[in-house]
């Protein structure tokens, strides 16, 4: 069974600048044996999940943001779409979701799918990841 270690996950969260360094991050990942990781935009602290109950988490990256209390998805969509394009960093994207509604994401690995909810757990959006 493969264990990966902060030290390994925080060099190659290190090499992404924007958004449009993601795909080349989640293969990273993939060969570290990453399976699926859930970021909680409250504070940018990730949980990377491996095999069994292996676990990961990445402490909070900056300090708490407010979540707005009903999701805006078409501006979460635009604000996404910019991210997607190297135009935002990670910071700003996870201010963007915030003002937006999305208090969290999920990327399944074995799916090739990143989940955005809302508070209340209901999905925003379930999007491809290009691998």
């Amino acid at each position: 069974m493969q264990h990966f270690t902060l030290e390994q996950l925080n060099t190659a969260e290190a090499r992404v600048k924007s958004g449009a360094d993601f795909p080349n991050y989640m293969k990273e990942l993939i060969d570290m044996g990453v399976i699926r990781i859930e970021t909680f935009v409250v504070d940018g602290n990730t949980v990377f999940h491996g095999q069994g109950s292996y676990a990961v988490t990445a402490a909070s990256k900056y300090p708490p943001l407010v979540i707005a209390e009903t999701h805006n998805t078409q501006q979460f969509q635009a604000d996404l779409k910019r991210h997607q394009r190297g135009e935002t960093d990670f910071f700003t994207f996870c201010a963007d979701c915030a003002k937006t509604g999305v208090n969290k994401w999920i990327i399944d690995v074995s799916e090739k799918t990143c989940t955005y909810f809302d508070l209340s757990s209901g999905a925003v959006l379930v999007e491809s990841i290009p691998l």
